[in-house]
């Protein structure tokens, strides 16, 4: 009796995580709004999933279950890393190539799924499929994974270092990584006769993501990243204040400044923003202008080789601090010193 209820227990939970991730897919394919293409990767990465998990959970109560769902199962693992990865990268790098480069991973890996699923059916080839196809569909797994994890490090680094706010996206995005490692782990290194343990860590990841839906401040921040222009044009003060500090950091650390032929472009490339976006933050939270505020870098950084070196010319300090002309340093100094390099020299 104890048994028969733990037994009917764990497949509750089980398949209620199955079929809450079905609809969760559909809702985002097809229903939340605005539409990006971020949710329709999420989406499908949570179908993809959700038939995995479900081909788990009823084969572990059925041994009886028909091979064609098996192969379904299999064959849907197959992509949920390609639609985690395309689905981070939508949300980080929402100005990169992802809305058409996906179209390419996934004509070829449609035709390959087919293929081998074709010519080589589970029914009829299991000693094929256990273990070589199967650890092959899982090695890509986490090939993908680490891609995912590759595209997020950089701003998760800046987060470690604290140069950036942690974020309701970060911690999102972290625990889909850590969710998808401990998926694959217990698909990998469990025997098919106990990877139930799959489907609840699913269920798991799963109920971690409603309630970010539903108790998050800004769950629109786990399906779009902000910097996306599906966002109202005025950014939000909590985000913009971030990646001020990621700003300061990057020029301070990197010294972009001293490239006299720095280009707003460069800069938010690295913030990963388009030149736009960049130039909004600029306008819009520091009142300033590109020119204006990689200027005050230079100027603050020539101040200190004035004051400290004194076998550098002023000239040759204006170029070593990123201007491209004698008579531009100089007007630029005494724009934002209100003084003459040399007379600040003498002050001093």
């Amino acid at each position: 009796m104890y048994m028969e209820l733990n037994r009917e227990l764990l497949f509750f939970f089980s398949a209620l995580g199955a079929f809450n991730g079905l609809v969760l897919s559909l809702y985002f394919l097809f229903y939340v709004k605005p539409k990006h293409i971020s949710t329709k990767f999420l989406g499908m990465f949570l179908l993809m999933l959700s038939i995995r998990i479900g081909k788990s959970v009823f084969f572990h109560f059925n041994r009886e279950l028909s091979f064609h769902y098996l192969q379904l199962g299999l064959t849907a693992c197959f992509f949920i890393g390609p639609f985690l990865f395309f689905y981070i990268k939508s949300v980080i790098q929402p100005d990169s190539n992802i809305k058409t480069s996906w179209k390419y991973h996934i004509a070829l890996l449609l035709p390959i799924a087919l293929v081998v699923g074709y010519l080589y059916p589970f029914k009829t080839n299991i000693e094929l499929w256990r273990p070589f196809i199967i650890k092959t569909i899982y090695i890509q797994w986490f090939i993908y994974i680490l891609a995912s994890i590759y595209v997020v490090a950089p701003r998760l680094k800046m987060v470690f270092k604290g140069h950036l706010k942690i974020t309701q996206l970060d911690v999102w995005l972290l625990s889909l990584l850590i969710g998808n490692l401990i998926l694959l782990s217990s698909y990998y290194f469990t025997s098919f006769i106990n990877y139930i343990s799959g489907a609840l860590a699913f269920s798991f990841l799963l109920y971690l993501l409603i309630v970010f839906l539903l108790f998050g401040k800004n769950r629109n921040t786990i399906l779009f990243h902000k910097k996306n222009k599906y966002f109202d044009k005025k950014m939000d003060d909590d985000e913009a204040s971030n990646l001020i500090e990621q700003l300061d950091a990057i020029m301070t650390k990197q010294e972009l400044y001293k490239n006299s032929n720095l280009k707003s472009s460069d800069v938010a490339k690295k913030l990963q923003l388009s030149t736009h976006q960049f130039s909004q933050l600029l306008n819009d939270n520091l009142g300033k202008s590109f020119p204006n505020f990689i200027n005050e870098y230079r100027i603050k950084e020539a101040k200190k080789i004035v004051l400290s070196n004194e076998q550098l010319t002023l000239e040759a300090i204006g170029y070593e601090c990123g201007f491209n002309s004698k008579s531009t340093f100089y007007t630029v100094f005494k724009k934002i010193v209100g003084t003459t390099p040399a007379k600040f020299k003498e002050q001093f």
